[in-house]
């Protein structure tokens, strides 16, 4: 377990009144980061929007958009955020780049040549799509980007209907020291009259629909592009090389779809076939006895419907058929849990 400071976080829903403190921490994010950008009023546009959706009573996703808020006890100091998007691409086209291999023989030459192409693509119609995650760096290393990340999946397990049958998640491409993206230097830039800072605030308030309606709809030869283009398909951002290992192990997989800005990877997964919704277990929770030292797990715990909704970190005790949870005092009024409510949990042991 990590410093027990550290487990008086929670993830709870944003609202409205989190605008200063999100905005804050959207000035801290850099370039290419296009889910929290730092403009006020795109901010509070989706901070309403999210609200309206947890408000909102549905059957089927929507094109909702849920944004969370991690908050300390006490403080009400906002560290970090993570959003989902219910259903993308079905309101407007979801734009994606497929890259795949060509092989062309010559019988004359006796010769094959293989090739990458770049396909412009709308493969994502209907997934639900994971992104938006920061945390502020000073709370990095102490297990709370997992605790953000993973609360969304756990959400999404206890409100099922909302979401599609796949999930997504695009990480920023790979930018040089100096914030240049070599993929939009190489490719993206020639179609448009704009330097990569002022694309990437457009694209963070607009979406990438500019950059398909401008770019070519023909394939693309990779070999035509220069070796740093080339080199950053599928390339994440130095930040996100750990967080692209933490998805791969929770059940996300690149199969070679990338963003058209930045040509970063997109993986993808069944929203059933991810860790913390299939092994996840509900059970009543009690703090009638304190968890023993050798038998309290660390664990992470969800509860609350809708705007209601709060996850944390504890370490309690599950009985032997996985239906009672027995935690600290402290544990449960983090949850706000009363003796006998329902809890969803995950073991990290």
């Amino acid at each position: 377990m990590t410093d027990g400071s550290f487990n008086n976080w929670f993830v709870r829903p944003a609202t409205t009144a989190d605008i200063d403190a999100i905005y804050t921490l959207a000035g801290q994010t850099g370039p290419g980061f296009t889910n929290l950008p730092h403009d006020r009023e795109a901010l509070f546009a989706r901070l309403e929007r999210s609200q309206r959706s947890f408000e909102a009573q549905l059957s089927q996703p929507d094109d909702e958009l849920y944004m969370f808020a991690l908050e300390e006890v006490g403080t009400e100091r906002i560290g970090g955020t993570a959003l989902i998007f219910s259903s993308v691409g079905t309101k407007k086209p979801f734009y994606s780049y497929k890259l795949t291999r060509l092989s062309q023989h010559s019988r004359q030459l006796d010769r094959i040549v293989t090739t990458n192409v770049l396909n412009l693509v709308n493969d994502f119609a209907g997934a639900s799509e994971v992104g938006g995650l920061f945390l502020v760096p000073e709370l990095r290393r102490s297990g709370l980007g997992v605790l953000l990340a993973r609360s969304r999946y756990l959400f999404m397990a206890m409100h099922r209907a909302r979401f599609g049958q796949q999930v997504l998640t695009e990480l920023r491409g790979w930018q040089e020291p100096e914030g240049v993206s070599p993929f939009w230097e190489g490719l993206t830039r020639r179609f448009f009259d704009l330097e990569f800072a002022d694309a990437d605030r457009f694209h963070a308030l607009n979406g990438n629909q500019f950059i398909a309606d401008l770019m070519p709809k023909h394939p693309i030869y990779t070999t035509l592009l220069p070796p740093e283009a080339q080199a950053a398909i599928g390339k994440p951002h130095a930040s996100g090389a750990a967080a692209m290992k933490l998805l791969a192990a929770e059940g996300f997989r690149y199969d070679g779809y990338v963003d058209l800005f930045d040509a970063g990877p997109t993986m993808q997964a069944d929203v059933d076939d991810l860790r913390a919704v299939k092994e996840s277990r509900e059970a009543a929770a009690f703090s009638d006895a304190p968890a023993s030292q050798t038998q309290a797990r660390p664990m992470l715990l969800a509860a609350g419907d809708l705007l209601d909704f709060r996850a944390w970190r504890a370490a309690g005790q599950i009985d032997t058929e996985g239906e009672r949870l027995t935690l600290p005092a402290d544990a449960m009024a983090l949850g706000r849990l009363s003796e006998g409510a329902t809890a969803r949990y995950l073991t990290t042991d």
